[in-house]
């Protein structure tokens, strides 16, 4: 069953190539950026979006390392102490970060729903923002913000080969070192929002905080620690005294720090680390205590856990707008003869601050989208806390709209859980929520490869992704009815002979095309483009579908990954992330298009000395030269075709060469013999 899985996968992609012949391509971008300027970049034909995003896809750093840094045979802390060597390589430097007036946030939970609601705010007020998060749900460029919008594919493009340029040139001096993924595009972001200008930079910790690339900012205006629990134990600590610790790395001296309500062993840590770095530490009021003219104060994004996100945002932007409209009053310390933390004013949010929470959009966050007889809810939740919030929101959401429709209601769970985390207690978590179907998928967006180099991840080997997914839905099975240990139906034909079935309230997919096709059963307009071609699925299993064709509407939920939703959008809403945190109103100026996804992105802070591969892809029904050009890097064919298809057609001439000259030559010797004499 795994094989038959992974012949449909390999037979279409294949990941994890060696990219020692990009050089060319490498040469070209040093080249770029040989004068050091931060003007705009010499262009070069090319060199577009995607073979940046190739490019970059170089430095994800590979499943080896990530284990070597989750095993602590490699030091964190001499992670981030290598971060000024590769900014000043970069052209930057640490003291030019201090002009980005930043709000630092980090937690486990809530952190980007917080620097959303910050971002919104603040740009309501009229000031141009910069945003920088992770991970992106569609394209690359979410991570970088601009006035709530991704930067636009021609910016992205200039400022990356700026940077990468810079590094590339000066890789021999060090060793041939160059930024793992996550810290290349955390100095990317810096050089953009100091090239674009920006009055401040909202700055989301990738993972934990003392030690990640981050926290480079030596005076950052303001910190923020959203909700903490258990996540990445094997980088933070297995326990939510050793994870406070590392969220509290970011706190500075004398720069004010808030807090949302955390367990009293997390509390307790942090009051204790804000004591040793003398950082003035306050715990965030309920939302109901901020007094208005209007009433309750009104959210954009859904879901009771997000009140908190709220209030932590508020305070935030409060004490940002007083250091920079207001008297620069210095923040009390922390009393070392208190056991508690004191407890931040309420105050009444001006009409501004009203605004921007009701403006706040998040992708991916406890959102809903409609499509006719089908409801998608979606939501990234990943951990055993945010899943509790996630399935609190999505019952009651889904009886909300449930309430005014008419006729048979099913719901479908479409799942997937990454890394070390415990998928079986989240499962355990959803069961509540009543599903008639579990839909179980690996966060690969098709197997036929679509070009889009944004949703590549190499930290995790393909092997490792389906057994993970089975191994999920055979928790699932266990969980719902304690029912055997049969095998999971894979509904992918592969070759004339139909895998194994059975009847069952669970089922497996190899990508995420192929599950949303299945769960749409043709209802869904956007899922029945020709563009979106997903493989068929055998005819006894499409028979099973009847649930769905029957159903007068359908609920899915989609969880578990932050990446899952992000392919889930990619085919459902791409233009989702382009606008991202916009909205339609405030002082949204900058360009921007289409979103992120999630898989790229997800090497978190692992050091890297960048060993190249390539994006190896291919598409079916492509043939020559082009097919090649195709399977090297997507979107790579303007930069190569010229040499690729030159050589290809020398290699050819040189060889009907030969083979005329083999030909003439043999026929040329049969002619020079004698002719036999019959005697």
């Amino acid at each position: 069953m795994m094989a038959c899985l992974l012949r449909v996968l390999q037979r279409q992609s294949a990941f994890g190539a060696s990219c020692s012949e990009r050089d060319s391509v490498f040469r070209l971008a040093n080249r770029a950026v040989r004068n050091h300027s931060t003007q705009a970049a010499p262009h070069f034909p090319g060199m577009e979006y995607q073979d940046a995003i190739c490019t970059l896809n170089t430095l994800q750093s590979n499943a080896s390392v990530l284990q070597q840094t989750s095993r602590g045979q490699r030091d964190p802390q001499q992670q981030l102490l290598a971060m000024p060597g590769f900014l000043e390589r970069a052209g930057l430097t640490v003291e030019q970060l201090d002009h980005l007036n930043i709000i630092h946030v980090t937690g486990t939970k809530g952190k980007g729903s917080t620097c959303a609601f910050t971002e919104r705010i603040l740009r309501t007020y009229g000031f141009r923002t910069g945003f920088y998060s992770s991970p992106h749900l569609v394209q690359v460029r979410e991570r970088i913000r601009i006035d709530g919008r991704p930067i636009s594919n021609e910016l992205f493009t200039k400022y990356f080969w700026q940077v990468y340029g810079r590094l590339d040139e000066t890789k021999e001096a060090h060793g041939g070192t160059m930024p793992a993924y996550f810290r290349f595009l955390t100095i990317l972001a810096f050089h953009v929002f100091l090239q674009e200008k920006v009055d401040l930079a909202i700055i989301e910790v990738g993972i934990g905080g003392a030690y990640d690339c981050t926290n480079v900012v030596r005076k950052p205006w303001v910190c923020g620690i959203a909700s903490l629990g258990i996540d990445h134990t094997q980088i933070l600590g297995d326990t939510i005294e050793k994870i406070a610790w590392q969220k509290a790395g970011i706190f500075k001296p004398g720069v004010p720090a808030f807090t949302v309500r955390q367990p009293q062993e997390a509390m307790t840590v942090l009051r204790d680390r804000a004591r040793e770095i003398q950082c003035p530490l306050r715990v965030c009021p309920d939302l109901d205590r901020y007094q208005t003219e209007s009433g309750a104060l009104q959210l954009g994004l859904a879901g009771q856990h997000q009140r908190s996100n709220a209030s932590l945002a508020l305070q935030l932007c409060h004490t940002w707008l007083q250091r920079r409209c207001g008297p620069d009053s210095s923040p009390a310390l922390p009393d070392p003869d208190s056991s508690c933390v004191l407890q931040a004013d309420s105050f009444r949010p001006g009409a501004a601050m009203v605004k921007g929470l009701a403006d706040t959009h998040w992708a991916g966050r406890s959102q809903t989208l409609r499509r006719g007889a089908l409801t998608y809810f979606l939501d990234g939740a990943h951990t055993h806390r945010s899943m509790q919030a996630c399935v609190q929101w999505f019952q009651e959401a889904a009886a909300q709209s449930q309430s005014g429709a008419s006729g048979a209601v099913v719901r479908v769970l479409l799942f997937n859980a990454t890394g070390k985390r415990d998928a079986a207690a989240m499962l355990k978590l959803l069961l509540p929520c009543r599903f008639d179907l579990a839909v179980f998928c690996p966060n690969i967006t098709e197997t036929v490869a679509s070009g889009n180099a944004d949703q590549q991840n190499f930290n995790v080997a393909v092997e490792t992704m389906l057994t993970c997914c089975l191994d999920n839905e055979r928790s699932w099975r266990l969980l719902s009815d304690g029912g055997d240990d049969y095998p999971a139906p894979l509904l992918i034909r592969d070759g004339p002979a139909p895998l194994a079935e059975r009847k069952a309230d669970s089922l497996v997919f190899p990508s995420i095309l192929s599950a949303l096709c299945w769960i749409a059963q043709g209802r869904d307009p956007v899922l029945t483009d020709p563009a979106q071609t997903a493989p068929p699925v055998t005819p006894s299993m499409a028979a099973k579908a009847a649930l769905l064709q029957d159903a007068a509407h359908v609920h899915v939920l989609v969880t578990g990954s932050l990446h899952l939703v992000g392919g889930v959008l990619k085919h459902l809403d791409p233009e989702d992330g382009s606008t991202g945190n916009a909205g339609s109103s405030g002082n949204a100026g900058s360009s921007g298009n289409a979103g992120s996804s999630g898989n790229a992105g997800s090497s978190g802070n692992a050091g890297s000395s960048g060993t190249g591969r390539c994006c190896f892809t291919s598409r079916l029904g492509e043939t020559g030269p082009s097919r090649w050009i195709t399977r090297f890097c997507p979107g790579s064919e303007a930069l190569l075709t010229r040499w690729v298809v030159l050589l290809f057609w020398t290699f050819f001439i040189f060889q009907v060469v030969l083979i005329s000259d083999w030909l003439l030559g043999t026929i040329g010797s049969q002619r020079s013999k004698p002719s036999p004499v019959c005697v």
